[in-house]
């Protein structure tokens, strides 16, 4: 008698049953035809392309409401200098002064023009997202220039209160940017560290070539 894929067999009293086939194999599916493959293919190409449009949707409003806020700042700020200084204050308004004003100041005007030309989205003629510029919130270069940007606004509106002593403070910027240069280059030279914050030595030539060959980290001691 027939089972599904498999043939009942009558076995003697003393002989064990074998199982059916049937039963430890589970029911085989044919394999998806290319019209499958194709739709299937189509689909997630579709679901990748609405995931870009959106990240790229979000990073442009990003760019643009920050960009905007910075500008609205930067006003802010150097109309509260020129308002004190050359209204309120205006007998210690010197030619020193605005020469100051105009060299510590430049850096914070160029870095945010360089971010309007960098980060600023750029749309096409029906109002799509050409471009969403980029990350103004990546970490490294660009979260130094912002400190450079932030740490200026404090200066000025210093500077418009206290006089051009308050441009004193401005000289943490180099200095900072002295250390982080030279904490950069002795990172460097010393090698890097781990997360206990231990130096490790850099590894040499043969040894990176001995670590990639085996696909394991050498451990020196």
């Amino acid at each position: 008698m027939a089972h599904g894929p498999c043939t009942l067999t009558i076995l003697s009293d003393d002989s064990a049953a074998a199982p059916c086939p049937c039963f430890l194999v589970g029911p085989q599916h044919p394999p998806p035809s290319p019209w499958h493959r194709y739709v299937s293919t189509l689909r997630l190409a579709r679901n990748r392309s609405s995931r870009e449009q959106k990240a790229t949707k979000t990073l442009a409003a990003s760019n643009t409401k920050r960009l905007n806020q910075t500008l609205y700042v930067t006003l802010v700020v150097h109309g509260f200098w020129w308002f004190i200084r050359a209204l309120i204050a205006r007998a210690s308004l010197s030619r020193k002064s605005i020469l100051l004003y105009l060299l510590l100041s430049a850096p914070q005007l160029l870095i945010q023009l360089y971010f309007e030309r960098l980060s600023r989205p750029t749309l096409t003629p029906d109002g799509a997202v050409k471009r969403p510029g980029e990350d103004l919130d990546a970490p490294g270069l660009t979260e130094y220039m912002w400190d450079i940007v932030y740490w200026t606004y404090g200066c000025i509106v210093i500077s418009a209160i206290m006089g051009d002593y308050g441009w004193v403070l401005w000289a943490v910027i180099p200095a900072y940017s002295a250390y982080a240069a030279w904490s950069t280059y002795t990172g460097m030279r010393g090698g890097y560290q781990d997360a206990a914050g231990v130096p490790q030595p850099q590894a040499s030539k043969r040894q990176a070539k001995m670590e990639k060959r085996g696909g394991q980290r050498v451990q020196y001691r």
